[in-house]
């Protein structure tokens, strides 16, 4: 039984960022177990994922961001107590996954937990977020620029930037680019939803999750996170945002969706933090 097992779905990523993820989640004394899906064309990056601890998974064709976690989760409901979701483009320092088990060790109830996420220049990132409406995804990526001022108030409310960003939160929309999820919450909600081929299944589990466990945002251990954000700049995934967008309100409702308003209400900050 590990500690913690991981999963990284690369696709045309570099070598040296990938051996930087790599290293960064070895960097451990708990008992961890990695997988590396390669949803690549071709399996150059095999040589960076070597290793006792890490199992290297080639599918030679893109099955999706949530398709390829899922081949990683399957195993780890069964042989793990947590599992980390992380992006290739994530690093940190040693003692993070330490921290982070202690603190889901001791709290049962917790299903997730993500760490404080910070630019490479220490700044920070704010993923933590409200479940959103239409009218967030929509005004966010659509608004043209000098009109993006207007948007200003209602997106530090939907991403809690009115919230201190120093103290535990429970967040029920929490970022896929680094997820500690308790493989027990896992058992019952189950894993990814692949019909969401890339973007918005982070914040399907979450909510998920968020319906029978805590789902908590952690800052007292901080990971680095490149943060590409390239469905703002290529036409193609953000195509991929939107049909994603798509079948989550089709899923959970579009503007009748009184569950999501009633935990939006319930977000609470500064929890305990041990």
């Amino acid at each position: 039984m590990h500690d913690i097992a991981g999963s990284i779905v690369v696709y045309k990523n570099g070598e040296a960022e990938v051996a930087k993820a790599v290293r960064s989640f070895l960097r451990t004394r708990l008992k961890v177990k990695l997988y590396v899906i390669d949803n690549s064309p071709d399996d150059r990056l095999r040589r960076v994922c070597e290793g006792p601890r890490v199992t290297y998974i080639f599918n030679g064709k893109n099955l999706g961001f949530g398709a390829g976690h899922n081949m990683a989760l399957r195993e780890s409901v069964r042989s793990a107590a947590y599992h980390v979701v992380l992006n290739p483009d994530v690093y940190f320092e040693g003692g993070v996954l330490e921290r982070l088990y202690e603190f889901a060790a001791r709290r049962p109830e917790v299903g997730l937990v993500m760490p404080r996420i910070l630019n490479p220049d220490g700044s920070i990132q704010y993923l933590c977020k409200k479940l959103p409406t239409p009218s967030d995804l929509i005004l966010r990526r659509f608004l043209p620029g000098p009109l993006r001022p207007l948007m200003e108030k209602r997106a530090m409310r939907y991403e809690l930037r009115d919230r201190d960003y120093t103290k535990s939160m429970s967040v029920p929309a929490l970022s896929g680019c680094f997820m500690m999820l308790s493989c027990a919450a896992l058992a019952e909600v189950w894993l990814f939803d692949e019909r969401y081929f890339l973007y918005m299944e982070d914040v399907d589990l979450s909510r998920r999750i968020h319906q029978r466990y805590a789902t908590i945002y952690y800052p007292e251990v901080s990971i680095y996170h490149e943060y590409q954000k390239g469905s703002y700049r290529q036409f193609p995934l953000m195509l991929r945002h939107v049909f994603s967008a798509l079948k989550y309100f089709k899923k959970w409702g579009w503007y009748n969706d009184s569950e999501r308003a009633s935990i939006n209400q319930e977000t609470r900050t500064d929890l305990a933090a041990d």
